[in-house]
């Protein structure tokens, strides 16, 4: 399932990044890619932030709907 619709307040694995090579090599510079953990805060209206790598993030709905966890 996409980002966007992972349940607030839990931990969830990212599964796939669907994304062009350089989308992915951002995500991976912000600590996002396959097998990585994070925890979701918060999601209004698709944009979502989460904890990852010990930081927290805010993705606007464009960015969350490419990431499957």
């Amino acid at each position: 399932m996409p980002l966007t619709m992972a349940p607030v307040g839990e931990e969830v694995t990212v599964k796939k990044v669907l994304a062009d090579e350089r989308s992915k090599r951002h995500f991976a510079n912000l600590g996002i890619a396959e097998g990585t953990k994070m925890t979701v805060f918060s999601s209004v209206q698709g944009s979502v932030i989460v904890k990852v790598c010990g930081a927290r993030l805010a993705l606007d709905k464009n960015m969350a709907v490419k990431i499957l966890v």
